[in-house]
């Protein structure tokens, strides 16, 4: 067969596919691409690496904490450690606690039970103490003195402490010129220069003694300028200058509380500040409220923390606003505002000067309404003027003569003179309320209903303030309250023998059994509670 008819044969014939069985079959080539593992991510180093690089930044800084709730004991040894180490150093105390002293406090809060602390402690305040000895030795003094400080605060032995403090004054002396500071004294005395200044008399005695205590002629100096002074007290007392007295007899107290003439000296400021708070109590039971006012002040001055002046100026504040009520009540709004202005000043707490603001603003309301009104239909004013009247009746059935506000007697009194002062019913209620009141004074008295009568004595100051017959109500209204109080204080009601008392002494300091009735109260008061 020639090579063309090979060519054609080959060319009209199908060839099939042979297969090599000694090849492995190559892999099926997929069109998805799979997934890169997360670990060999960027992303997920770099998130990695941020991580560690944190963990480590914590560990650093949280490492003495982490170790100190791990490893207490550990803790401790550390700062028992460097205890030792700041004591054989000589840093005994330092600020900034890395002194031995705040070294072993702070292993002592740790662990109390160990007594490694306490001991180290022990060698610290002997250590201070051999510094101080070494520091006077040198007269380094002020090292000395605080080296000494620290070593009685740790609890040296207070003998060691004051054989060393005793050689320290000596040194002080030595160096501070005591004969000269003693002649300094002593012609500040003879200039009648007792206080005031560094260079006065007593504060150089007292620099004196401070050093040596023991030295004679300050003792004696300063024993002669400390009467001087208390003299000079009570020369103010007879003048009636408290506050000078008493801030010489403090000053005396605190240079030397056990001289002599001490306690005759705050026995006469006693009297005197008691005579001050009767004569402020008499008058304020007077009306003499300016003279009540500067006496409780002048207590005050003299004894800031004075109960009883306190209370007593909270009484001038009350019948400030008293007053205040009665003129607002004559439209005297002027005076009015005064005395209430003067009343908040003295009692800003009380109620009864918000009651009298109420008042006297009602007593203004009232006041422009009849300016308004001038013309009311007379039909209109008689039937308020009936219905003001009834109000004051059904006021007095109940004894509501000052109380509640608005809706008292003597309120819906004013009401309705203010609309209609010359209307003959409202003249009729005004004379009679003033001899009801009297009467119901009378009354409540004889029938022991003592805080009625009470307020039948107050409705009838506000009415007639100036009535001379009112000094003799209110001392029968004291001896009642003293009465009534005494009987219940013999009950063991020493509570209301207390309030009792106040009442009275509002009422008539000067009254009878006042005194003795007040002894018994101070007696029950202190008696031990059972």
């Amino acid at each position: 067969m020639t090579r063309e008819d090979h060519h054609d044969t080959g060319r009209g014939r199908r060839i099939e596919p042979r297969i090599d069985w000694t090849r492995a079959p190559a892999p099926e080539v997929s069109s998805r691409v799979a997934p890169v593992p997360a670990w060999r991510s960027r992303r997920y180093w770099r998130w990695a690496a941020a991580s560690v690089l944190v963990l480590i930044v914590l560990v650093m800084l949280l490492r003495r904490p982490l170790a100190d709730a791990l490893w207490p004991e550990t803790r401790v040894q550390a700062l028992l450690g460097q205890a030792d180490h700041a004591l054989r150093e000589g840093r005994l105390d330092a600020a900034d606690g890395t002194g031995a002293r705040q070294l072993y406090e702070a292993a002592q809060a740790l662990d109390a039970d160990r007594n490694e602390a306490a001991k180290g402690l022990a060698r610290v305040a002997q250590a201070a103490l051999r510094a101080a000895g070494q520091a006077l030795k040198q007269n380094r003094l002020d090292e000395a003195r605080a080296h000494l400080l620290l070593a009685r605060e740790l609890q040296v032995p207070r003998p060691q402490a004051d054989a060393l403090a005793a050689r320290l004054r000596a040194r002080e002396a030595e160096h501070a010129g005591i004969d000269g500071v003693l002649q300094a004294a002593s012609q500040a005395h003879a200039a009648h220069r007792l206080l005031g200044s560094d260079d006065a008399a007593l504060p150089l005695y007292q620099r004196v003694l401070a050093l040596q205590p023991t030295r004679i002629e300050a003792l004696e100096g300063r024993e002669d300028a400390l009467s001087d002074l208390l003299q000079e007290a009570n020369r103010h007392l007879q003048r009636h200058e408290l506050a000078e007295a008493a801030a010489r007899i403090a000053a005396a107290r605190g240079f030397d509380a056990g001289h002599v003439d001490l306690p005759q000296a705050e026995a006469a400021l006693t009297d005197a500040l008691d005579a001050r708070r009767r004569a402020g109590a008499r008058d304020l039971a007077r009306g003499r409220l300016e003279s009540a006012r500067s006496a409780y002040e002048a207590v005050l001055v003299a004894l800031p923390e004075d109960a009883a002046a306190r209370q007593g100026l909270e009484q001038v504040g009350i019948a400030y606003a008293r007053q205040a009520e009665r003129q607002a009540a004559d439209f005297r709004f002027g005076p009015a505002e005064h005395q209430l202005g003067l009343a908040r000043t003295l009692a800003p707490q009380s109620m009864r000067v918000a009651q009298a603001e109420q008042a006297v603003a009602r007593a203004r309301e009232a006041h422009q309404r009849q300016g308004r009104e001038p013309n009311v239909p007379a039909r209109e004013r008689e039937q308020r003027v009936r219905a003001l009247l009834a109000a004051m009746e059904q006021a007095e059935t109940k004894g509501q003569w000052l109380t509640p506000p608005g809706e008292s007697a003597y309120d819906t009194l004013r009401a309705a003179q203010a609309l209609s002062p010359d209307h003959p019913a409202v003249r009729q209620a005004a004379a009679r309320l003033l001899p009801a009141v009297r009467d119901c004074y009378e009354d409540e008295l004889r029938a022991n209903r003592i805080r009625r009568a009470q307020a039948c004595q107050q409705a009838w100051q506000t009415l007639q303030p100036r009535d001379p017959a009112l000094a003799d109500v209110r001392r029968r209204l004291a001896e009642k309250w003293i009465a009534v109080g005494a009987e219940r204080l013999g009950a063991g009601d020493v509570a209301f023998a207390t309030q009792a008392l106040e009442e009275a002494r509002k009422l008539d300091v000067a009254s009878p059994g006042l005194d003795d009735f007040e002894a018994r109260v101070k007696v029950a008061q202190a008696a031990p509670v059972r």
